[in-house]
């Protein structure tokens, strides 16, 4: 028994992807299956887009958002909530102008690198999965397990109208559409940290598949990696 209590060491895992992949949706049920913190990375970047929003910075002045760093502070709890400064904002940094904000404030060095120290050293543990741009390449180059995660524009836009109709929010298919699109050229083709596949990650693409069929082949490959060690 001990042996394999030994050989079951858990591990940290790196699931890649574009916008609106469904990453954070796998993640967070995986998370649970296997006892895993889930450390949700693409809404501490949100946070930084949202309260540039919320407090008229010009998203575009990279002098400007990287002086509010100072005043932001972002935690999440074990239901998955996030907020920003205290206050639940885990419905508000889901908007698709919150998105492309996200975006764009992550192509910032200063913004990047507040919030790759505070990822690394909530992964230092060990038994956690992150999900992002750049965790497989950058954040956890160490990852044991690392995924990119992919689906179709057609289909990634279909489900972030479904998500948004479901949580209340206005949902137009074709804007939808076009900002993934946008968010995608965004995320591939800035300078620092760009969206790309880590050498050694296995690429599951989710276009055809559902959501139990994702999270079994996920689960299947972290006890590949677990029993490894």
């Amino acid at each position: 028994f001990q042996e394999r209590k030994v050989m079951m060491k858990k591990i940290s895992i790196a699931i890649d992807g574009p916008s609106a992949a469904g990453k954070s949706s796998i993640a967070k049920i995986v998370a649970k299956k296997l006892g895993y913190v889930y450390i949700d990375t693409g809404a501490m970047y949100r946070c930084v887009g949202y309260y540039c929003l919320q407090n008229n910075i010009d998203l575009n002045n990279e002098t400007a958002v990287s002086a509010i760093l100072k005043n932001i502070k972002i935690t999440m709890d074990s239901n998955n909530r996030v907020y920003l400064n205290e206050h639940d904002v885990s419905d508000q940094i889901r908007q698709d102008e919150v998105s492309m904000s996200a975006s764009l404030v992550s192509s910032y060095q200063d913004v990047r690198e507040f919030l790759v120290k505070q990822q690394r050293k909530m992964s230092n543990v060990g038994g956690v999965i992150l999900d992002g741009r750049d965790i497989g390449t950058v954040v956890l180059p160490d990852a044991k397990l690392k995924i990119y995660q992919n689906a179709s524009v057609e289909t990634r836009a279909k489900r972030r109208f479904l998500e948004n109709k479901k949580r209340g929010l206005s949902a137009d298919l074709e804007t939808i559409k076009k900002d993934i699109e946008q968010r995608d050229y965004q995320d591939m083709n800035r300078k620092i940290s760009p969206l790309k596949k880590a050498d050694d990650a296995i690429v599951l693409d989710t276009s055809n598949l559902s959501i139990d069929e994702v999270v079994n082949e996920v689960l299947k490959l972290a006890k590949q990696r677990e029993m490894e060690g």
